[in-house]
């Protein structure tokens, strides 16, 4: 079982996010943390899960594209993933993914606010939750058992998504998201896919 979490936690990529998320709630607390940066921290956790879920159905799961670096592109992020769903070198988001969207996101807060710490404080919301998508996705895919009654439901729709049907349960950390958007659904009543580990040949 220590192998398990050293697997995670030792991660060159997961290590990464976790130095500059410690970087930059210091920064947060040494500057003085006010009202609104707490505010911006929260709506950066709930960008991300909206992020997830969107990024996850509409672009992870994009019709093959016919140019091959993109090809390329989506089986690294993705359609690999769902062919080797417990290979743990395809099961972080790479950082050449996840660092330039967090910059560009929090940019954006910056050219709307012009203020410094409301950017971290929005950024480390994104991160924050960054940090939670991986280590949720980590154990629905390692033989790690969640202590409470969400974190086995949690991990069992991932699964879901997995090995019954890829066209449903895209949320990761947070399905919930699925039951808003609609692609939340009773196993019994979803028929198993036959392309659910090969995103590829269905989008072809």
């Amino acid at each position: 079982m220590k192998q398990i979490y050293k697997d995670f936690f030792f991660h060159f990529d997961i290590m990464i996010i976790f130095i500059l998320l410690c970087l930059g709630i210091g920064f947060m607390f040494f500057t003085g943390i006010t009202l609104i940066a707490a505010v911006l921290f929260l709506v950066g956790m709930l960008g991300f899960v909206l992020s997830e879920y969107f990024t996850h159905r509409f672009l992870f799961h994009l019709k093959a594209p016919k140019n091959p670096f993109f090809l390329k592109l989506l089986k690294r992020l993705h359609y690999d993933h769902h062919t080797y769903p417990n290979d743990l070198k395809l099961l972080f988001l790479p950082l050449w993914y996840s660092i330039p969207n967090f910059l560009i996101f929090s940019s954006i807060v910056y050219l709307i606010t012009h203020n410094f710490l409301w950017t971290v404080s929005f950024g480390m919301g994104l991160m924050t939750m960054l940090f939670i998508y991986e280590w949720k996705h980590y154990v629905a895919h390692r033989p790690i058992k969640p202590k409470t009654k969400f974190g086995q439901w949690i991990k069992k729709v991932h699964i879901l998504h997995h090995y019954k049907n890829e066209n449903y349960w895209f949320g990761v950390s947070n399905p919930f998201t699925d039951v808003i958007f609609g692609t939340f659904a009773k196993e019994k009543e979803v028929e198993t896919s036959h392309t659910v580990k090969d995103l590829e040949k269905k989008a072809k």
